[in-house]
């Protein structure tokens, strides 16, 4: 840990305008990066890709445990057997972090076309939605394409269930939706609100995802139907026909339940103190198996450090890899985190999140100070021959956020993301979706970047 003394000494310096000298030092550390490295990062590639090992691990823990939501039993099990069995790879410092997690649950649900004529709806209820009565709420829809078609439709909303049917654009800018839409809804009288899936592509397969409400409207039910449905939906309105749909949804919070972080390292042989975290989040929605989103990623970071132990591979710096816990509806894992390392995070080097699907990679994404940049970048090249060496500005995770909003350097894993929306949040994330020589690459890709970055003779810039 940097002491304030230490601290002060930096400013003083910088006032001095030595800082390009430290510049200049950290170029010529870039430069010689590939001369170092190039053996060990090669030993790491092609260990990743001798076998499916990382694949098959992946497929053991999503058939095995399932879907692994916040609060449920399926996720603690998956915490205890992946405890164990990073004790028996021989990583050191195994250890479980205790966090406090929500506890949503969903219970039985329908939605049921009425009028103008009967049918089933697919549908997903949103996670932290209440339920309806037990009766359900059957009321005429009115479809809306945006929040000011809402506004300018207010005054018809009254009693109804109001229908967003936003086509995807990006995930971005359609998840707002999702969001806060039953806030936007419930402002204008309605006593429900339903999205279109947040997809670009559908199998009439409907997406959870979490939503929100606000402390000065009431909190209205809040589920997605399919795309297809929602579509349907649309031109019976705009046909003239009136929209009859019955909602039945049993979702409740209850109390907060304990979980896990769970945590494995390599222990560094010169600068202990110092850290290179990587990792992703172990819990995933409670459809599904979770098996790009995020089991995936956490299967990339522990399996980097494993690779890394197998070849008798120990950096200057300590490699550790982090499972955070409820990233999906909470946040709680990476908060928790923050606040348990909190004196330890300016000597934290590096955080990489791995949680966009292990598709093929092509690089990471940094978010650094311009000195940190120009030796990732090169670091980067050393992942040229498997085509995921491109380090491009701007990168980092939900679970690694609140470290990098103290000053943390952050990274996350680049992918083809191509599909990735197809299938996140819903019944089809399952380990068929996935390739194991992609898989493979992931590992070593985020094996490459730890370990080298955990082992440069100076720190990263910050």
């Amino acid at each position: 840990m940097r002491t304030t003394a230490y601290v002060s000494l930096l400013v003083a310096v910088a006032s001095l305008q030595i800082l390009p000298a430290v510049a200049t030092g950290a170029a010529e550390q870039a430069a010689d990066i590939g001369e170092q490295y190039g053996e060990v990062a090669d030993r790491l590639i092609d260990a990743a890709m001798a076998d499916d090992r990382a694949y098959e691990r992946l497929a053991l823990l999503v058939d095995e445990f399932g879907p692994r939501f916040s609060g449920t039993e399926n996720l603690e099990l998956a915490l205890d057997w992946i405890l164990e069995q990073m004790e028996a790879d021989g990583l050191e410092n195994v250890r479980g972090e205790d966090v406090m997690v929500p506890r949503w649950v969903r219970g039985n649900e329908s939605a049921e076309l009425i009028e103008p004529r009967p049918q089933n709806l697919p549908m997903l209820g949103l996670g932290g939605s209440v339920g309806t009565p037990a009766a359900g709420i059957t009321a005429d829809v009115l479809v809306v394409s945006s929040f000011d078609e809402l506004s300018a439709r207010s005054s018809e909303a009254e009693g109804k269930i109001v229908l967003y049917d936003v086509p995807f654009t990006t995930y971005g800018e359609t998840v707002q939706y999702r969001g806060r839409g039953a806030v936007e809804a419930a402002r204008v009288g309605a006593v429900a609100s339903l999205i279109r899936s947040v997809t670009p592509v559908s199998l009439r397969s409907p997406h959870t995802g979490g939503m929100r409400y606000a402390d000065d409207v009431p909190r209205i039910p809040h589920a997605a139907l399919t795309v297809e449905d929602a579509q349907m939906l649309h031109r019976m309105q705009n046909r003239g026909e009136r929209v009859v749909v019955r909602l039945k949804m049993e979702a409740e919070t209850l109390a907060d339940v304990p979980s896990r972080n769970v945590i494995a390292e390599i222990v560094g042989s010169e600068l202990p103190d110092e850290v290179v975290v990587l990792g992703g989040h172990s819990d995933s929605w409670d459809v599904g198996q979770g098996a790009m989103d995020d089991g995936g990623g956490c299967v990339a970071a522990w399996e980097a450090v494993r690779l890394m132990k197998d070849l008798g591979l120990r950096p200057r710096r300590t490699v550790r890899v982090a499972l955070w816990t409820n990233e999906e509806n909470g946040l709680r894992g990476g908060n928790a985190y923050r606040d348990e390392h909190l004196n330890e995070l300016d000597d934290h080097v590096l955080a990489i999140e791995s949680d966009s699907g292990v598709f093929k990679p092509s690089g990471f994404g940094f978010t650094g100070s311009d000195a940190a940049y120009e030796i990732v970048r090169q670091v980067g090249r050393l992942l040229d021959r498997i085509d995921a060496g491109q380090v491009t500005r701007g990168g980092g995770g939900a679970d690694i956020g609140p470290i990098m909003a103290l000053g943390v350097p952050g990274m996350g894993l680049s992918v083809d993301g191509s599909r990735y929306f197809w299938y996140h949040h819903t019944e089809a994330d399952t380990i068929d979706k996935l390739d194991p020589d992609e898989v493979a690459r992931s590992v070593a890709a985020m094996a490459v970047m730890a370990y080298v970055v955990a082992d440069l003779p100076e720190s990263l810039p910050r």
